[in-house]
């Protein structure tokens, strides 16, 4: 069956960096898309970044020039390295596949 598992995630001061990992198993992983959402305390869960099979990528709007997805299909791993960091940006951070359940996330604090 497919899971994910997220990691990467903790507590940074704004204007600081992370790293969030997705690693998959189960999965074709080169066959599939990525994304990763994110939610924050009362507000619904929003796309924020997403990668195609062959590369291609998009990003909401709010984190263009600061969030950065990537993948590895040999390491089956799917990445979003986070630069400039605000306060808004706190949420848990859940990487997802249209073929496989969600995860359980990794929280993310932004905060001094």
């Amino acid at each position: 069956q497919v899971q994910l598992v997220e990691s990467g995630g903790g507590l940074v001061q704004p204007g600081g960096s992370l790293r969030l990992s997705c690693a998959a198993s189960g999965i074709n992983f080169s066959a599939y898309a990525f994304f990763w959402y994110r939610q924050a305390p009362d507000k619904e869960r929003e796309l924020v970044a997403t990668i195609t099979s062959g590369g291609s990528t998009n990003y909401v709007h709010s984190v263009k020039g600061r969030f950065t997805i990537s993948r590895d299909n040999a390491k089956k791993m799917v990445y979003l390295q986070m630069n400039s960091l605000k306060p808004e940006d706190t949420a848990v951070y859940y990487c997802k596949t249209s073929a496989g359940p969600w995860g359980q996330g990794t929280q993310v604090t932004v905060s001094s």
